[in-house]
């Protein structure tokens, strides 16, 4: 691409690969850095049978597929090409290397872009006869739709093609891409090559062609070139424009500067490779990227290994990027064909994926096979080098930059210029890539970080980062120790999840360095979440290798929560009653997380006029004196302090609530959340509460009690005592005077029944509030009511609450004596179809009680 304005370089912000020895790019990386020939026998169901072709390098399953995942039928996946099953998989994994949920991508403008050459599937379809064909067939075997399923499945909205130019479709495919992205057409891209080696027609052209070696092994450069091993996989990786990357805080393995296409056009033979085009091409690319082409250090081959194109592209590169270079600065290169074959269509990807991964790490890995060069090839007069060790990067001194080339045997010729990634943009959001739970059950996208430079890091935002002290933070206030992050793993399936456990193990104990906060991080906000869900509650700092041990096999764990997720369920929030609060609740919050800080200093300015005390002070600076079970004026404005606090800080974090319930005083705070009344109004109304209960006359208790609501009833004594609150099933709380429960708790005592007393100072919901009634229905006559946004679940019914009920001050003025239905309230909510429950609060009171509902 020619421009008078660079146009910006697109970043290459996640990977995915499954190619021979190597499903994943960390394997891959690994096989480089090792110098392995991945290269075998064929297996035994390809072809003809064993000992009918050459060594290759082949995938261990192309049959295996999750097609239930993608939501696509049994009968339709069989139809499919196995390419686009391929390309669906890899799609879904590159997007999770680059920290992107899936879903999130849905109706966006994302392109997908896809080089093949191959469709050995439907060699084999077709001969099946007539018989075979069904309404999937067409679909299922056109090549075009490799790339068009993708879109169809992620729901994106950009351009959607399938790229062929022969055996450079797959880097003419990134060529593609990059320009539609410097276009603006698109807002991201995924971009990808398939080919997959079926069919026997496919391997008897190869060979009479005369392209294929008779060793098996592709001799790059070397004396011994004879031709290559043919291979098959896939590659894909998620293209985005540098600037919004960094924007976005996305991690960057490399950039694409520039790139450009030419064809040979004669006057040789169609399948002869042109010297004058490859130059052309070359120049093209280094000056589509702003490169002048002697910084250029290393150039990934197209490097087939055959007698008359090696030569070729090797005159070609001196001719442009070894022209005046010295030996010991000489252009190094190199072939991961000698690692995993031709690929063909996709061979020009899997260049770029190796070098996409030397530039991360900044190492060169060997190109195999070399001993000799061939006489044809004078490397040093050309300027060149193969790379035969493992080094680090050349040229520490200046940017590193490569070339990706890859020549289709009609002509049609490619070469991609890259960068490394800038330094802030080395890292991401944490190390970890859990398994999408793809095909075959569990598929594992691990990163490559083997000898990795990068350090895990957690980039959040300022909503969420944490800090050593908020706004208005006191002096000395301290700053919250390591705090435990859950680690969330879903799948589809049950089998998949536990399968997704195993390998997340194996990938920790193979990184022990990983960052726990990083890693948990990637797990919550990067991955879609599916049906089979597990929490792992560890112990801050420690990776949760035993407890993902417990998970996959199966067994019980006091650090593993398993669930199954309930479609279109919502989330309850709880509120808290009186009851639980301890001093400096919610410090550690408050100096640690920005969101939960303001709210909480919103909420104690409008609270202070109607204290006797600073509000923030009492939570997070208590003086020894101070006793929130004696001082309810105290304990209920900092209840729904804090609780509201916490909401916020949820809220902030992209929890929103379906529906809202309390307990006792926490229902103000739901009434409130759900904009019943203003903040103003909520602080005079539990200011008032608290002031009101604090002052009623006599003295009374609490008695929890484990007794139905009607053999409690029956069992009352005489006098002020009543039903305060009816918890759960065979669980209620009796109030009233001291003598009278004192009483209750003989009676139940007596008769085996577990009693406790509460920690609190009044008989909250008896007789003993009656005298403050009227003055609290002045107070609630002055509020400006709302009809509620959210739905409240009422203690006084416990029902959903109506517009009317809570807009009325009556219906609060009667909630302060009524009995706490809370029983009938989470009954309530199980058929308001929630699927959750959070409890906010500064201790779970309210949770052991709903699960017993």
């Amino acid at each position: 691409m020619s421009t008078s304005v660079r146009p910006d370089p697109i970043a290459v912000i996640g990977m995915a690969c499954r190619l021979p020895g190597a499903p994943n790019p960390g394997a891959f990386w690994e096989l480089l850095r090792e110098s392995r020939d991945a290269l075998t026998e064929a297996p035994p169901e390809r072809y003809g049978g064993p000992g009918t072709a050459p060594r290759g390098g082949f995938l261990s399953d192309v049959a295996g597929f999750d097609a239930d995942f993608f939501g696509i039928s049994p009968r339709e996946a069989t139809a499919m090409d196995p390419q686009q099953r391929l390309m669906l998989e890899l799609a879904w994994e590159a997007l999770e290397d680059a920290y992107v949920v899936p879903d999130r991508l849905r109706g966006t403008h994302t392109g997908v872009f896809v080089g093949a050459m191959a469709d050995d599937y439907a060699q084999l379809s077709h001969a099946r006869g007539g018989a075979a064909v069904t309404p999937h067939t067409l679909p299922g075997l056109l090549r075009g739709l490799i790339a068009n399923r993708i879109s169809h499945v992620l729901g994106l909205g950009g351009p959607s093609l399938t790229v062929d130019t022969g055996q450079s479709s797959g880097l003419a495919a990134v060529h593609v891409a990059c320009a539609s992205l410097w276009r603006e057409e698109t807002d991201a891209a995924l971009v990808g090559a398939v080919h997959l080696n079926l069919a026997a027609g496919g391997l008897l052209a190869a060979q009479r062609s005369g392209a294929l070696s008779p060793d098996g092994r592709c001799h790059t450069f070397d004396v011994r070139a004879n031709g290559y091993a043919r291979g098959e996989g896939g590659v894909l990786v998620v293209l985005k424009p540098l600037t919004r990357a960094l924007a976005d805080g996305d991690r960057v393995h490399c950039v694409v500067l520039g790139s450009a296409m030419t064809t040979d056009g004669g006057p040789d033979p169609l399948t002869v490779p042109g010297r004058r085009a490859q130059e052309e091409v070359l120049r093209r690319a280094c000056a589509a990227a702003g490169v002048a082409p002697d910084r250029v250090r290393y150039v990934e081959l197209h490097g087939t290994g055959t007698r008359v194109g090696d030569p070729v592209e090797a005159a070609a590169l001196g001719a442009v990027l070894g022209i005046g270079r010295e030996p010991a600065d000489a252009l190094r290169v190199g072939s991961a064909k000698t690692n995993v074959g031709h690929l063909e269509g996709a061979a020009g990807m899997v260049g770029l994926l190796k070098t996409a991964l030397c530039l991360r790490h900044g190492q060169l890995v060997p190109s195999l096979h070399f001993g000799t060069a061939n006489p044809a090839i004078p490397l040093i007069d050309l300027g060149l080098r193969v790379q035969t060790t493992l080094t680090d990067w050349p040229r520490p001194d200046e940017p590193p930059l490569a070339g990706v080339s890859s020549f289709g045997m009609g002509g049609a010729n490619c070469h991609v210029v890259l960068g490394a990634p800038p330094p802030e943009a080395v890292t991401g959001r944490g190390p970890v890539q859990a398994a999408p739970g793809a095909a075959q059950e569990g598929l594992v996208a691990e990163e490559s970080t083997a000898d990795a430079p990068h350090a895990a890091s957690d980039t959040p935002s300022e909503e969420t980062r944490p800090r050593p002290h908020a706004p208005g933070a006191a002096p000395g206030m301290p700053c919250p120790g390591p705090t435990p992050v859950p680690w969330l793993l879903s799948a589809r399936t049950a089998s998949a999840l536990r399968a997704q456990a195993r390998a997340l193990a194996d990938h920790l104990r193979r990184r022990p360095a990983t960052d726990p906060s990083a890693a948990a991080r990637t797990l919550a906000t990067g991955r879609a979440h599916h049906d089979q869900r597990a929490v792992l509650r560890v112990p801050a700092g420690l990776l949760p290798t035993d407890a993902l041990d417990a998970l996959a096999e199966g067994r019980p764990d006091p650090s593993v929560l398993r669930a199954r997720a309930r479609a279109g369920a919502g989330l309850a929030v709880l509120f808290t009653g009186q009851g639980v609060h301890w001093p400096g609740a919610g410090r550690g919050l408050y100096a640690a997380f920005p969101a939960f800080a303001r709210a909480l200093d919103e909420v104690c300015e409008q609270f202070d006029p109607h204290l006797d005390r600073p509000l923030r002070d009492l939570l997070l600076h208590p003086a020894d004196t101070d006793d929130f079970v004696q001082r309810t004026d105290h304990a209920q404005p900092a209840l729904f302090a804090l609780e509201t606090a916490l909401l916020r800080l949820l809220e902030s974090w992209g929890l929103r609530p379906a529906v809202l319930a309390g307990h006792s005083v926490g229902e103000l705070t739901a009434a409130y959340a759900a904009g019943v009344f203003s903040l103003r109004d909520a602080a005079a109304l539990v200011a008032t509460r608290g002031r009101l209960m604090h002052g009623a006359p006599g003295e009374g208790a609490m008695l929890a009690v484990q007794a139905t609501e009607e053999e409690a009833r029956a069992a009352l004594p005489a006098g002020a005592v009543d039903i305060a609150a009816v918890n759960a099933p065979g669980s209620v709380v009796v109030s009233g005077t001291v003598e009278a429960v004192e009483q209750v708790a003989a009676h139940w005592t007596a008769r085996g029944r577990r009693t406790r007393r509460l920690r609190v100072g009044h008989a909250f919901h008896s007789p003993l509030m009656e005298p403050v009634l009227e003055e609290f229905r002045r107070v609630a006559r002055t509020v400006d009511y709302r009809p509620p946004r959210l739905p409240v679940l009422s203690n006084v019914t416990g029902a959903l609450a109506t517009p009317e009920q809570l807009c009325s001050p009556d219906y609060w003025t009667r909630h302060v004596r009524a009995t706490v239905r809370f029983a009938d309230a989470v009954s309530a909510l199980d058929a308001h179809g929630t699927g959750a429950y959070v409890e906010l609060g500064p201790e779970p009171a309210l949770t052991p009680q709903a699960a017993r509902c």
